[in-house]
C-alpha cells in the first residue's frame, strides 16, 4: 500500500465468515481521469467473478453506473437503492435485478448498510465522502465490524488518509477509538483483502492489513 501514513497493524475480526454482498460508494460523475472508470469496471467484474452482489445507489451515471453495468455484464447481481427524488437526476438503472425506491437519503443509507457485508469507496464527491465517513464513524464507535476499504485509484484518497493522520497527531483520534479501514490500489486486491478480512471470526495476524490512526 503506497503512500500511507500511520501505524500498520495486523487484522481485526469481523462477525461473518463469507462475503455475499458489498456496498460500493462512488461518484455520480466519472471524474477527470479515465482510470477512475477503468478501476470501477474492474471492480464490478471482480465482484461478479467472486459471486458477490453489488449494493449501490441505483443510478446509471458516473462511476455508479460504470460499476453496476460491469457487474451485470459479467453475470453478477445488483441491488440499487435510490430515493424517489433522485430517480430522474441519477437515471435509475432499469437492468438491476433488484431496485429499492426509498423516500429519503437516510433510508437509502440505512438499507445499503443493512444489505452489505462490507463497504468499498471508489473516488467520488461530497456524497461519497459522507457515506464513507459515516461507516468509519460507526465502526470507530463499535456499532459494526464490517470491513471498509478505500480503492485508492491514482492516490485519490491520499489527502483523506493524510487528514486522518493529522487528526491523530493533533489528539482528535484517541487511543481506543482508532479509525480502521483497508486500502487497495486495484480491484483484485480490494476483493482479496476484504475476503481475507472475513475469513475468520477471531483475530489472526495474516487475516488482513488494517490501517490504524
Amino acid at each position: 500500500m503506497m503512500g500511507l501514513t500511520g501505524v500498520i497493524v495486523a487484522a481485526t475480526s469481523f462477525d461473518m465468515t463469507a462475503i455475499r454482498s458489498i456496498c460500493v460508494y462512488c461518484g455520480s460523475a466519472s471524474g477527470m481521469d479515465p482510470t477512475f472508470a477503468s478501476d470501477a469496471t474492474a471492480l464490478g467484474r471482480a465482484m461478479a467473478d467472486a459471486g458477490i452482489r453489488l449494493i449501490y445507489g441505483g443510478g446509471n451515471i458516473g462511476l455508479m453506473g460504470t460499476v453496476a453495468r460491469a457487474v451485470l455484464e459479467a453475470g453478477g447481481e445488483v441491488t440499487g437503492v435510490i430515493p424517489t427524488f433522485l430517480k430522474d437526476r441519477e437515471i435509475l438503472l432499469e437492468e438491476a435485478q433488484e431496485t429499492i425506491v426509498v423516500p429519503d437519503m437516510h433510508s437509502r443509507k440505512q438499507i445499503m448498510y443493512e444489505r452489505a457485508d462490507a463497504f468499498i469507496a471508489l473516488p467520488g464527491g461530497i456524497g461519497t465522502l459522507e457515506e464513507l465517513v459515516e461507516q468509519l464513524t460507526w465502526s470507530q464507535l463499535g456499532r459494526h465490524t464490517k470491513p471498509i476499504l478505500l480503492l485508492n485509484t491514482q492516490n485519490f484518497w491520499q489527502p483523506l488518509l493524510d487528514l486522518f493522520a493529522h487528526m491523530s497527531q493533533s489528539g482528535f483520534i484517541r487511543p481506543g477509538l482508532e479509525v480502521r479501514y483497508l486500502v487497495a490500489d486495484n480491484a483484485r486486491d480490494a476483493i482479496t483483502q476484504i475476503e481475507a478480512a472475513v475469513s475468520t471470526t477471531t483475530p489472526r495476524e495474516d487475516a488482513a492489513i488494517v490501517t490504524q490512526f
